[in-house]
């Protein structure tokens, strides 16, 4: 039986303060809507580098402190995993700043339904939120 697999690891980060929680408009087609801020692992990164470096990237915030709440796993078939890690902070510095992944901006979180949402964007929340 084989003991390795392909997997692909990523990273989402809840920001928050209060009841408003942070998140991006991303740009790309194929996953239009709202999310949370994050990216892919690099080499020779760790996973908490790995979130610190895609918040600051994608919403100009360094945040420390990252508590990983739960993994997301999703089947791409061909014997390829891919494990999103999800974490939240209430630590961070700085001034939101946009990216090149799309708009980043605060929202209440008893405001979620009234914007268009990424697919599983309510699953990972409710992850997140609740851990």
């Amino acid at each position: 039986m084989e003991k390795t697999y392909k997997c692909i690891i990523s990273n989402m980060c809840m920001v928050y303060k209060g009841d408003m929680i942070l998140v991006i408009n991303r740009t790309k087609s194929d996953r239009p809507g709202l999310s949370f801020p994050g990216g892919h692992l690099e080499e020779n990164e760790t996973l908490e580098e790995s979130v610190v470096r895609e918040m600051k990237e994608e919403t100009g915030l360094e945040i420390k402190n990252p508590k990983l709440c739960a993994i997301k796993e999703w089947d791409w078939g061909n014997g390829v995993r891919y494990l999103g890690l999800l974490y939240k902070t209430n630590d961070f510095k700085g001034e939101l700043k946009s990216s090149n992944e799309g708009e980043v901006f605060w929202i209440n979180k008893k405001d979620i339904n009234k914007y268009e949402l990424s697919q599983d964007f309510l699953e990972l929340f409710k992850m997140i939120d609740e851990a």
